[in-house]
């Protein structure tokens, strides 16, 4: 047995031993269950600063869908199959079966680490909310059964360095984040410049 599969048999096995362990983990399972943070972080945004949220509103939008893109894209690349569906031991919770037929990367990891990258780049202080979620859906994907550890690091690894990535593209976009020409910077400073 691989260590990827001792990890996932694991958590996996706290499965089943709990109803309302088993219901929670399921809905943070369910793409619908992201809708709610998500549209309280773009009320958020527009309502803190609307002109940031409508430039970088598609830019978000676009890294993610590309991250969904490639994550989907990776487990046709792989052809792992999904731990509840390979190993006899996983406990199998969800009612509609494991999902599709391959595992990695883990799409919900790759879109919610593409998500939580965007944002702690753009705003830094953002991370103690985004991160956690993001670290609670990986988990819930291996305790339902869906996918190995490996999986979801993977996924997190691809989402963040594509959401990352659009974020510091944006940043380099001098429309997205005007600079007040009143601030100094600390090179001009030391330079005596303004």
């Amino acid at each position: 047995m691989t260590l990827d599969e001792t990890l996932f048999l694991a958590i996996n096995g706290l499965a089943g031993q709990s109803a309302v362990a088993d219901y929670v983990f399921l809905q943070l399972g369910n793409r619908s269950t992201l809708y709610v943070p998500g549209a309280c972080a773009i009320a958020y945004w527009v309502w803190s600063n609307y002109r940031e949220a409508f430039l970088g509103g598609p830019v978000l939008g676009a890294s993610v869908g590309l991250a969904d893109f490639f994550g989907g894209q990776l487990k046709w690349v792989f052809e792992r199959v999904r731990p509840c569906r390979a190993l006899a031991e996983a406990v199998k919770i969800e009612p509609s079966g494991c999902g599709g037929l391959f595992s990695f990367p883990s799409n919900h990891a790759t879109n919610t680490a593409a998500i939580a990258a965007f944002l702690q780049v753009l705003y830094p202080k953002s991370g103690w909310i985004s991160w956690p979620i993001v670290a609670v859906a990986g988990f819930a994907r291996v305790y339902v059964g869906a996918h190995y550890v490996t999986d979801v690091l993977g996924g997190w690894v691809l989402g963040g360095l594509l959401g990352g990535g659009a974020a510091l593209a944006l940043l380099q976009w001098p429309k997205f984040r005007k600079r007040s020409s009143s601030v100094r910077t600390p090179i001009q400073e030391a330079d005596g410049r303004s």
